[in-house]
């Protein structure tokens, strides 16, 4: 960065803020501008929760199971506090956004993706990156996520004070605190910088440093910043308002006072009002006494809507223990929403106002959404059981990554009918049941202990998806060492001269194995003009006047072989085989290729090709 670089940082927020300040006064008629709703997506451990709080002045993060969102919450950050924040970034003046209303997704691999009617939740996104680690195998999954569901997003280049050198000045935008720096710490992190911007151009993508951007539609903004000094989060906030001013006018302008719709964040139990449901209302209004439909376990739930709770201003939705009870909640907003019959509701499940309009057209609607979001199953697979249907959704895309199928998949806590439809697996690796944040119904504990059922559960999807993969891992290696126990290993070996000590009844003599493993009390074999002729079987083995039961290839022993006679069917120096049952033959080739030596695989090749000099299709 330079001095010119500089000049353009404050030339372009000073040009955003003329623009939208212009934008601002021609507001569509009659519809109000809505909260833009903002996700906050990236890599584990990038920083994702600990922006929000600096954002939100809390302390979820610290909350989290295995320090990972496991859940999508919402946050209302109002306008007062975005310019607050942002200082001279943002002059409330020059907007007419009540805010923003950001979304914690789960960070790794598998996060949640909640729907508005079919399409991305989110109207803008923010991907943070450490500086320090770049683009991991999540950042570029999010990036591949709102690239198909068409999300605007900007890069948040996240941990700027750990740069060598760096000496923060907490809360400042990005231009002062970068100039203040030494030129080392300056050169480091423009260097990290430019591989980011790189990383984004290999995905396909045109980035540069956010003051840098002309024209949003077409160009990633990055913005350098530490979530723990809160440099550069000015910058961030100055950006989203500028771009969902300016860019998403259109989807921001709504009727506030029409029915409205929503997705289900999470199902809970409050005291003094049952079974309530936190929602992302994403369109319109909803005021107590609304008829709604939401998505449920068995199908839409029609209900009346008995209070509306929200949260106070900056607080998380997901942890907040105070709420006030209002007469109206409009969009954008979270909000908790008390009614009855609402214990089978779902999370990641749509909620919809009935309000004006025909009940069974809302509720084919939420049927239709549901129907979307189904989970594909296989006739032979593993039950998943998960807390909310975003998680379910989240484990189902996880799981599928990894080649895993699915025979069964429902919110809820493990019952017994999960161990009995797990029981029916045919595959060993198949009777088992991941559940994802839920608990274990007592009877279906007993029920368990008394099957074959084996049950992983975790609060973090990846490493319950890791553990199920562990286990199945150490399950096929257990089945082929348990195979290649039983089967007949190749070898090839060699009669030494002058190391006869017994012509039969057994002959006894020296042996040098050449290729693979020779085994006690297997048949042996001579090769004649590409026809294998049996000669006897091994006794018994020593090696240096000791009993053993194997010899590997490069050592020399002796052996005892009943049925041939020395100068008869065997001769000093004749090369010997020990004979592989087709069977066994096939197994090794088409199965165990990986398992076995390389010098017994060269043998397993050898004597496969002599039979197929006769036989082309031997063994296989």
């Amino acid at each position: 960065m330079s001095d010119t670089d500089a000049d353009a940082d404050t030339d372009a927020v000073s040009t955003a803020e003329t623009s939208m300040n212009a934008d601002a006064n021609a507001s569509a008629d009659g519809d109000t501008l809505r909260t833009p709703i903002v996700a906050v997506l990236g890599h584990v451990d990038h920083g994702k929760t600990t922006l929000l709080d600096t954002v939100r002045g809390s302390a979820v993060s610290e909350g989290e199971a295995g320090a990972i969102t496991q859940h999508i919450g919402a946050t209302a950050v109002p306008l007062e506090t975005v310019s607050e924040m942002a200082g001279e970034l943002v002059d409330p003046t020059d907007f007419d956004l009540p805010g923003l209303l950001f979304i914690d997704t789960p960070g790794h691999h598998s996060f949640t993706t909640l729907r508005s009617r079919g399409g991305a939740l989110a109207d803008i996104a923010v991907v943070v990156v450490d500086v320090n680690d770049g683009f991991q195998p999540q950042t570029i999954e999010a990036l591949d996520i709102l690239q198909r569901t068409g999300t605007p997003f900007v890069v948040a280049a996240n941990k700027i004070d750990t740069t060598p050198g760096w000496t923060p000045t907490d809360g400042s935008p990005i231009q002062p605190t970068y100039e203040s720096q030494p030129s080392a710490a300056r050169d480091r992190l423009d260097e990290q910088l430019y591989e980011l911007i790189g990383d984004l151009s290999d995905e396909g993508f045109s980035g540069d440093l956010y003051w840098r951007v002309q024209n949003f539609t077409k160009n990633v903004g990055v913005v350098p910043l530490s979530a723990i000094t809160s440099e550069g989060v000015p910058d961030l906030l100055a950006v989203l308002m500028g771009l969902s001013q300016r860019y998403m006018r259109e989807q921001m302008a709504i009727d506030v006072t029409g029915p409205g719709a929503g997705t289900i964040l999470e199902v809970k139990d409050e005291r003094g009002f049952g079974a309530t449901v936190d929602v992302v209302l994403y369109d319109g209004s909803v005021r107590p006494d609304d008829i709604i439909a939401v998505g449920g376990t068995d199908g839409p739930i029609v209900t009346d809507v008995r209070a509306l709770l929200q949260p106070r201003p900056n607080a998380e939705i997901r942890t907040e223990d105070r709420f006030d009870r209002v007469d109206i909640a409009q969009a954008a907003a979270g909000v908790k929403i008390a009614a009855p019959d609402l214990d089978n509701a779902m999370a990641g499940a749509p909620l919809r106002v009935v309000r004006d309009r025909d009940r069974a057209s809302v509720v084919s609607e939420v049927e239709a959404e549901l129907a979307d979001i189904a989970v594909e199953t296989a006739d032979e697979g593993v039950v998943v059981k998960a807390d909310t249907l975003g998680s379910l959704e989240a484990m189902a895309n996880a799981l599928k990554e990894a080649d895993v199928p699915i025979l069964r998949a429902e919110v809820g806590d493990v019952a017994p009918r999960d161990v009995a439809v797990a029981s029916t697996a045919n595959e060993e690796r198949n009777q088992a049941i991941l559940g994802f944040s839920v608990d274990v119904l007592s009877n279906a504990s007993d029920e368990l202990e008394e099957s074959n059922v084996r049950l992983f559960a975790d609060d973090v999807i990846y490493q319950l998806v890791e553990n199920y993969e562990s286990y199945v891992d150490e399950q096929e290696r257990a089945q082929q060492e348990t195979v290649l126990d039983k089967i007949v290993r190749p070898c090839r070996f060699r009669i030494l001269e002058d190391h006869v000590f017994r012509q039969s009844s057994p002959a006894v003599v020296g042996v040098e194995v050449l290729s693979g493993t020779l085994k006690n009390n297997q048949y042996i074999v001579k090769w004649n003009r590409n026809e294998p002729t049996r000669v006897g079987e091994l006794s018994g083995i020593q090696e240096q006047g000791e009993d053993v039961s194997s010899a590997r290839a490069g050592t020399r022993v002796s052996v005892a072989m009943d049925g041939p006679t020395v100068g008869r069917q065997i001769e000093e120096g004749d090369e010997l085989w020990v004979e592989l049952p087709e069977k066994h033959a096939k197994i090794l080739e088409q199965e165990l290729t990986d398992e076995i030596p390389a010098d017994e695989l060269e043998a397993l090749t050898s004597y496969l090709d002599s039979h197929r000099k006769r036989d082309p299709f031997w063994g296989k």
